[in-house]
Order: structure tokens, then C-alpha cells, then sequence
């Protein structure tokens, strides 16, 4: 017999969490940072910034840089970003994860530090099409972790705080759910290091889209 369904609306993060994108945002930052002469961010602190709106970022990971820089990062990173968006994927087991969810009743929507436009572009491909039920990104409202991106969200759809859970791979995400009154779940296998989720209380932490998929059919 089917699992009573716990939750009405879940939201992804993208990059790092439903899209495998961490280590080329990585290097991007990187590259677009030396491009306008500041010091090459660690791995560490670029990866940190993922999740957050663009020139927010960009700021956090280049702080020797002056802003009056900040159009010209915000275009290099654009640059370096474009030059490799071919290639970038779903991670495998994203589409039928995302499927099986409709199949159960769930909302799905799209919480991202991304811009508008780039979002945007990913959902035109045509598995993509009609997936997602709403979707908020950084340049429409307020960055994460503050909780409107989600407010919005379970305003739009007609979901509470209680029946809304957040699925991210950074402690943006569930700090964003914390402060938001949300249930979240952390992936592993994105930005940041799991160890760094536990004090934002996450119901569960997974290591794969397989390992994820396998908890939302129990606990989703």
C-alpha cells in the first residue's frame, strides 16, 4: 500500500542539487575573478558562494575586488559559464525522481540562486517542459537564506510551512527552510560539505539522486 504523502509541495534547489553543475560554477568563479585581477578563490570559498544570487557571489568569493568591478566579473563569470553550459547535465535519476513525485500528487517547484532568464533556458528542454509547478529565482526576490523565495512559493501553490519541504545541497537552502518554517533535506553530493548541515536540523541527509529517491517515496 502507497506511503500517505507528508508533504504537498517539495522544492529543489538546481545547481548542485537537481543539475550537475558545482565544479564548472566553480572554476568559473575562479577564472572570472583572476579575469579582473583579484586573488583565484579556493575551491572551497567559490563552492561556498553557489546558491546565493550572482553579483552576491561574486562579491562573497572576490573581496579584494572593488565593486565599481563588480559589472565586469559579473560579465567575465557569464562569459566562462556560456562556454560550458553544453556541458552540463541533470544528474542521472533526476527525470524519473521528478516524474514519480507528479505521479504521487506532489508539487514541484524550482528555488535557485540562478537568474530568471538562466532558469529560464534550462526549462524550455523539452523533458523539462511543464515539470515544475512554480519556480523563484534570486533576481525576482529576495536571496537565500532569507525565507521569501519560499513564502512565495507556498503562497502561489496554497501549501504551508508544515506540509513544504526544501531538497537543496548547500546551507543556504536549509537555513532558507529553517528560517522559512519548512522541512528540508540535504544532498552531499553538491556545493557544500555535509557535515555543515546538521546544525540547520535537516530531516535527512542523502548521498545520491537514487538514495533521495528512495526517501521520498517513504517519507515524502
Amino acid at each position: 500500500m502507497p506511503q500517505p504523502r507528508q508533504f504537498d509541495l517539495i522544492a529543489f534547489d538546481w545547481d548542485g542539487t537537481l543539475f550537475d553543475s558545482t565544479q564548472i560554477i566553480v572554476r568559473c568563479i575562479q577564472s572570472a575573478v583572476v579575469d579582473v585581477g583579484g586573488v583565484r578563490p579556493t575551491d572551497k570559498a567559490a563552492a561556498w558562494v553557489i546558491g546565493m544570487g550572482l553579483m552576491e557571489a561574486l562579491a562573497h568569493a572576490a573581496p579584494d575586488v572593488p565593486p565599481d568591478r563588480y559589472p565586469e566579473l559579473g560579465a567575465r563569470y557569464r562569459h566562462h559559464y556560456m562556454a560550458h553550459q553544453n556541458d552540463l547535465s541533470l544528474f542521472d535519476g533526476v527525470l524519473p525522481l521528478l516524474a514519480g513525485l507528479r505521479e504521487r500528487g506532489h508539487l514541484l517547484a524550482v528555488a535557485t540562486g540562478k537568474s530568471r532568464r538562466g532558469l529560464d533556458e534550462v526549462l524550455r528542454t523539452v523533458e523539462l517542459q511543464g515539470m515544475f509547478d512554480a519556480s523563484r529565482t534570486a533576481d525576482q526576490t529576495a536571496g537565500k537564506p532569507h525565507p521569501l523565495m519560499l513564502q512565495e512559493l507556498m503562497a502561489e501553490l496554497g501549501t504551508e510551512p508544515a506540509r513544504t519541504l526544501m531538497v537543496g545541497d548547500t546551507t543556504h537552502d536549509l537555513q532558507m527552510a529553517l528560517n522559512a518554517g519548512c522541512v528540508s533535506v540535504g544532498v552531499s553530493y553538491g556545493a557544500h560539505e555535509p557535515d555543515t548541515f546538521h546544525a540547520l536540523n535537516p530531516r535527512q541527509v542523502v548521498h545520491s539522486v537514487p538514495e533521495l529517491q528512495d526517501w521520498l517515496q517513504v517519507h515524502g
